[in-house]
């Protein structure tokens, strides 16, 4: 699970309603199962016309990633890359064909698929380009089916607002019950506004953060790729994909690395003279 956002949820939602409390406000209060019907219901419906059916109900996937960590691990990455180009350089791109079993990252796997399968390097661009501008046109409309919701909810709030202020002047012949029937009216906009700003439309960015880190991660492969084939060396490779990590990232990468070149100075035998 993706802590930050189980917590941001808990954070959230949890100051509203302590601060509600804080200020002499009854929890009960915030309860209302019609504004609840009104906003949920009007949004999700409104949401659901301007989609395809098929889209709509890819929303659980959705959630699901929203909800659930999924680490792109760059360094890594990379130093799997440069020791398939020192494979390949070793033993040629047949060697690579007894690697494709073991990657489980997918695009990887493809793209390493074409090398070994002898693919024109321009062909290799276009056909992983195509894979990522396909993955990013899926995670467009996974994250504009959120932002469309978080759209429609403060409206629906307001809606539902309405229509509670319209029962309340209906019924002035009361007035010991225009208080907290007025209250009650309100609590819809209270719902429609904190859900967008709360829910639909953090979830949108959540998406729309993961797709641009997976964007970034499958890039990072295409270059290596195309590198490996082209069959530089392996040492440039490594320099090249680096441009893709933080500068943090990069400055412990070569702290280490000339860590181990020191402690390999170190331990080499002396020249007699």
């Amino acid at each position: 699970m993706d802590l930050n956002v189980i917590l941001g949820l808990i954070i959230g939602f949890g100051s509203l309603i302590a601060a509600f409390i804080l200020e002499g406000g009854e929890p009960g209060a915030l309860l209302a199962v019609t504004a609840a019907m009104i906003v949920f219901g009007g949004t999700i419906g409104a949401t659901m016309i301007g989609f395809s059916r098929e889209e709509i109900l890819n929303v659980p996937r959705l959630l699901k990633i929203a909800f659930r960590e999924k680490p792109f691990d760059l360094n890594q990455t990379i130093e799997t890359i440069v020791n398939y180009a020192i494979m390949a350089r070793r033993e040629g791109f047949v060697r690579l064909e007894k690697e494709l079993d073991t990657i489980h990252d997918a695009f990887l796997r493809s793209a390493l698929q074409l090398v070994v399968d002898g693919t024109d390097p321009e062909q290799t661009r276009n056909v992983l380009e195509q894979h990522i501008y396909a993955a990013e046109t899926r995670h467009a409309t996974g994250i504009s089916i959120f932002e469309a919701a978080g759209g429609y909810a403060p409206t629906m709030g307001i809606i539902g607002t309405v229509m509670g202020l319209v029962h309340v002047l209906s019924n002035l012949s009361s007035p010991e019950k225009l208080g907290p029937s007025i209250a009650m009216a309100f609590i819809a906009t209270l719902y429609g506004v904190s859900s967008a700003n709360l829910l639909w439309l953090p979830i949108a960015a959540k998406l729309k953060n993961k797709a641009n880190r997976e964007r970034i991660y499958q890039e990072m492969i295409l270059e290596g790729v195309l590198a490996l084939q082209a069959g530089r060396n392996p040492t440039l490779i490594r320099s090249t994909l680096m441009a893709f990590l933080s500068p943090d990232k990069q400055r412990a990468i070569l702290g280490e690395t000339t860590a181990k070149g020191v402690a390999a100075g170190a331990q080499a035998p002396g020249r007699k003279g």
